[in-house]
């Protein structure tokens, strides 16, 4: 039974190659690094009253994408590949509602990016990577809310679009 033109087309879509999928977690080890950097940073200069216990939560949060790191870099030599070294760039508001909004984008963009990477793992059979990566996405939507909290707006990235300043990812 010979295959649609739809099918053909939905194949050609979602084939993946195993280069595309290192070359994202290389990409997604980046940002890692760029949250660690952001969190570390953000939780030593918040200030005021009102941001205490956000200021807090960050260094918790830098705690557990150091961990996050640690699981792409492990999935990276499990393929042979040796883990980046560079961040994404950093982004450095001075002003606490800044620096808050610089850390959710930044995990709008993880999110996005992992389940992007879920979809690649799966179509290439690495049900392991993607299973690790459902884990990390758990903790980032965690800290999407905590962020989204802190702002006083409502953590579901499709439902703010256009709020807030963006930041590189």
């Amino acid at each position: 039974m010979a295959a649609t033109a739809t099918e053909t087309k939905r194949d050609q879509q979602t084939r993946v190659t195993r280069d595309e999928l290192i070359q994202g977690l290389q990409e997604d080890l980046a940002r890692e690094y760029k949250a660690i950097i952001q969190y570390i940073i953000y939780s030593q200069k918040l200030d005021g009253a009102k941001y205490m216990n956000i200021a807090d939560e960050l260094a918790v949060h830098a705690h557990e994408e150091l961990d996050h790191a640690l699981a792409v870099a492990n999935q990276l030599d499990y393929f042979g590949e040796y883990p980046t070294e560079k961040p994404k760039a950093v982004d450095t508001p001075k002003d606490n509602d800044g620096m808050l909004w610089a850390d959710l984008h930044a995990e709008d963009v993880t999110v996005e990016n992992y389940r992007e990477r879920i979809k690649q793992a799966e179509a290439l059979g690495e049900y392991a990577l993607a299973e690790v990566l459902q884990d990390l996405i758990k903790q980032e939507q965690d800290h999407q809310i905590d962020l989204a909290t802190a702002l006083g707006i409502t953590a579901d990235p499709s439902q703010r679009k256009g709020q807030g300043p963006k930041s590189s990812s």
